[in-house]
C-alpha cells in the first residue's frame, strides 16, 4: 500500500518538477544565448553558413502572407459581426457619458440629411453631465455586486479575515476530508490566474489614465471583492461533485444548475450554467491562453532579440511546459502553483520593499496624492469621475471577483465545511489588489515614470494617422501622452526624444501603448536603483503567464466536460495547448478580444445566480460562525 501511494504520488510530481525544471532553462537560455546577437559568419576563416536559397525564402514568405490574410480576414468579420455587438453590450455606458442616437422628429420620425439622404445622428449629453466619462454596465455589475455581498454577509471581508489565515496555514485541516488539493494549493492556483500581468501592467495603465487616486479605488474595489470571492467559492464547494475515482467538479456550471433547480428555477439554472461554461471555455482559450503568451512574449523581446524573427520557439516552450503540467489535472497544478505563486510574489515585494526603504521619506507624500487624487474636486467633476471609474475598472479586472473563475480551483480544496473555502478565497482580492497592486502604485508614484498631464502642445505638426491631443515637453517629464481615450487606445511617447527643428512626426517606433504598462512597471524598479530589476521582471513575465495558464486550463477543461462528459478531456487539453502555441504566431486583435470580453461576460450569469443563492451561503455562514464559537471545531 505504502509502494502504491509512493507511486501514485510520483506520477503527479514528476511532471510538475519537469515542467518547471524545464520552463526554468528555457528562460535562462532565451534570455542570455538567445538575447546575444548572431555573429557574422567569417568567410576568410572557411566557416560555412547553411542558408536557403531565394526561391525557398520567397515561398516561405508567400506560404505566411497568405496565413496572415486569411487570419485578417477572419478577424475583421469577427470584429464586425461578433466583438463589436458583444462590446456594445458589456462596456454599454448606460447613458452615463455622452452618446449619439438617431434624431426622431416631434411625430416620432427619423430625420433623413437631405444631402446624404441617411438618418441624422445628434449627440446627447450623458446623465452624469461630464461627456468625457462612462461606466461601463460590466463595472457597475461587478461593483454592485460586491457592495451587495459585503452587506449581506455582515462584512465577512473584515471579520473573517484573520479566520481566513489560520485556514490556510492549515489549523483546522483534517486528512479525512474530501477533496484535491489543499487549501493552501487552491489558493494558490485560483491567485495564478488573477496575479501576474495585470498587476505589473494594470496599475500603471490606472495612474496613467486616472491619477495616483485611481490607487484608492482599487485599494476599496479589491476590499469589496473579498465578499463576493467568498460568496461564490463558498458556493463552489456546496455544490461540487466528486467521481468514483475522487476526481472533483464544481464551480458556476455546477451551482448554478443544481442551486437554481432547488429553488425551482431548473430551466434557468439550465440555462445560466451553459451560458457560463461556453464562455469559460471560449475565455481559457484567449484572455486565459493565448493573450497571456502573447502579451508576456511582446515583454520579453528587448532582452531575448531571437524572439522578434522566431516567436515559434517561444510558444513551443510554454506549450511543452504547460502540458507536462495540465496532464496531471489539478493536483499537479496546485503544486505547481504552489510554488511559483509565493516564490514570485515574495520576490516582487521583497523588491518594492526595498525601494520603498530607500526612499522612505517620499512615502507619506506618495500617500497624500493618492487620497487628494481620489477627491479632487478641484480639477473638476468629470476628473473627480474618471478618476473613480478607472480606479473600480482596473480592480474589478484585476481580481476578477464575480466572474465566477476561482470558485472552481476552490471547489476542489479538502474540506467538509464549504464556509472554510470562502473564507480562504476571500485572500485572494486583498493579495492581488490591495497588496501587490498598492505597492507597485507607490513605487510608480514615488519614482515618477509617469507624470502629470498637461495642456501645453510642444510640436509643431502631426503627421501620418496619429491623433495627437495631448502632448508635454520634453524638458519636463519623460513622458508625452494622448488624453480622453481607454487604455487599450491610448499611446504616449516615452523616455523618447523629438526634433524640435523637424517636421513633428510622431513615429510607430518612438511610441509605446499604455496597455503595455509592463514597460512603466519596469523603467520604475530602474529609477529605484534596480537595473538588474529588467531581468527578474523577465522571468516574473514569464512565469506569471505560465501559471495563469495552467489554471485557466483547468477551468477551461472543467467546463468542457461539464458540457460534454468525462472523455472529452484530452480533447479539451489538446485544443488548449494548440492556442498555446498560436499565441505566439498570429496576430489578429479582434478574436482575442472576444476571448477577453467572454471572460468579463461569465459575470452576467455567475453574479446572478449569486443572487439568488446568497441566503444559501449566509445560512451556512452563521451555523459555522455559531458552531466555531461554540468550540465544536479543534485547531491542530
Amino acid at each position: 500500500m505504502i509502494l502504491k501511494n509512493r507511486f501514485l504520488h510520483n506520477r503527479i510530481q514528476w511532471p510538475a518538477l519537469t515542467a518547471m525544471t524545464f520552463l526554468l532553462v528555457s528562460v535562462f537560455l532565451t534570455g542570455t544565448a538567445f538575447g546575444q546577437e548572431t555573429p557574422e559568419s567569417d568567410d576568410s576563416a572557411g566557416v560555412a553558413a547553411e542558408v536557403k536559397t531565394d526561391a525557398e525564402n520567397a515561398s516561405a514568405k508567400d506560404f505566411m502572407d497568405d496565413v496572415n490574410a486569411k487570419l485578417e480576414e477572419v478577424d475583421a468579420f469577427v470584429g464586425e459581426n461578433i466583438v463589436s455587438p458583444m462590446a456594445g453590450v458589456i462596456f454599454n455606458g448606460l447613458w452615463t457619458g455622452d452618446y449619439e442616437q438617431p434624431k426622431v422628429d416631434e411625430a416620432g420620425q427619423p430625420v433623413i440629411d437631405p444631402v446624404t439622404g441617411e438618418q441624422v445622428i445628434e449627440k446627447q449629453e450623458g446623465w452624469l453631465g461630464d461627456g468625457s466619462v462612462s461606466v461601463p454596465f460590466i463595472v457597475v455589475w461587478l461593483f454592485v455586486g460586491a457592495v451587495f455581498f459585503t452587506l449581506f454577509m455582515g462584512f465577512i471581508n473584515v471579520r473573517g479575515f484573520w479566520h481566513a489565515i489560520r485556514l490556510t496555514k492549515g489549523d483546522y485541516d483534517n486528512p479525512d476530508d474530501h477533496g484535491e488539493v489543499t487549501h493552501f494549493q487552491a489558493l494558490s492556483s485560483a491567485l495564478s490566474g488573477t496575479v501576474g500581468l495585470g498587476n505589473i501592467a494594470g496599475v500603471a495603465i490606472a495612474i496613467g489614465q486616472g491619477g495616483p487616486g485611481a490607487t484608492f479605488w482599487m485599494i476599496l474595489v479589491g476590499l469589496l471583492g473579498m465578499s463576493t470571492k467568498f460568496t461564490e467559492c463558498t458556493l463552489g464547494q456546496m455544490y461540487r461533485r466528486e467521481d468514483k475515482r475522487g476526481r472533483v467538479s464544481g464551480g458556476p456550471m455546477r451551482y448554478l444548475s443544481a442551486g437554481l433547480k432547488e429553488k425551482g428555477l431548473g430551466p434557468l439554472g439550465s440555462l445560466l450554467a451553459v451560458m457560463f461554461a461556453i464562455l469559460c471555455i471560449g475565455g481559457s482559450f484567449g484572455g486565459g491562453n493565448t493573450f497571456q503568451i502573447s502579451q508576456s512574449l511582446d515583454a520579453i523581446r528587448t532582452e531575448a532579440p531571437i524572439l522578434n524573427q522566431y516567436s515559434w520557439i517561444y510558444g513551443l516552450i510554454m506549450a511543452i511546459a504547460v502540458g507536462l503540467v495540465i496532464v496531471g489535472g489539478i493536483k499537479s497544478i496546485g503544486k505547481v502553483a504552489s510554488r511559483i505563486v509565493p516564490f514570485m510574489c515574495a520576490g516582487y515585494v521583497l523588491c518594492v520593499l526595498y525601494i520603498l526603504g530607500t526612499r522612505y521619506t517620499d512615502i507619506p507624500a506618495a500617500f497624500q496624492s493618492i487620497w487628494d487624487g481620489a477627491f479632487n474636486f478641484e480639477a473638476g467633476y468629470g476628473a473627480f469621475l474618471g478618476c473613480l471609474v478607472i480606479g473600480i475598472k482596473r480592480a474589478v479586472f484585476s481580481n476578477e471577483a464575480g466572474t465566477g473563475s476561482a470558485s472552481i480551483a476552490h471547489s476542489a480544496a479538502k474540506t467538509d465545511v464549504p464556509v472554510r473555502e470562502g473564507y480562504v478565497a476571500l485572500l485572494e482580492p486583498f493579495i492581488d489588489t490591495v497588496v501587490v497592486c498598492t505597492m507597485t502604485a507607490l513605487v510608480i508614484i514615488i519614482t515618477g515614470v509617469i507624470s502629470d498631464k498637461t495642456q501645453e502642445l510642444s510640436l509643431d505638426t502631426i503627421q501620418k494617422e496619429l491623433s495627437v491631443t495631448q502632448i508635454v515637453e520634453e524638458q519636463s517629464v519623460d513622458v508625452a501622452s494622448l488624453s480622453r481615450l481607454d487604455a487599450e487606445k491610448l499611446l504616449i511617447e516615452a523616455n523618447s526624444s523629438y526634433d524640435a527643428d523637424g517636421d513633428g512626426t510622431l513615429t510607430v517606433g518612438d511610441m509605446v501603448a499604455l496597455d503595455r504598462g509592463a514597460y512603466f512597471t519596469k523603467q520604475a524598479f530602474v529609477e529605484g536603483g534596480f537595473e538588474w530589476f529588467k531581468w527578474f521582471l523577465f522571468l516574473a513575465i514569464v512565469l506569471f503567464a505560465f501559471s495563469t495558464c495552467i489554471s485557466w486550463a483547468y477551468y477551461g477543461e472543467r467546463c468542457f466536460t461539464a458540457l460534454f462528459g468525462d472523455w472529452s478531456s484530452g480533447l479539451f487539453k489538446i485544443l488548449f495547448l494548440t492556442f498555446t502555441f498560436l499565441g505566439a504566431v498570429i496576430a489578429p486583435t479582434s478574436i482575442k478580444d472576444f476571448s477577453d470580453m467572454m471572460i468579463l461576460g461569465m459575470a452576467f450569469p455567475n453574479m446572478l445566480g449569486m443572487y439568488f443563492l446568497s441566503g444559501n451561503v449566509r445560512r451556512h455562514l452563521n451555523e459555522y460562525v455559531s458552531d466555531l464559537k461554540a468550540g465544536k471545531y479543534d485547531r491542530n
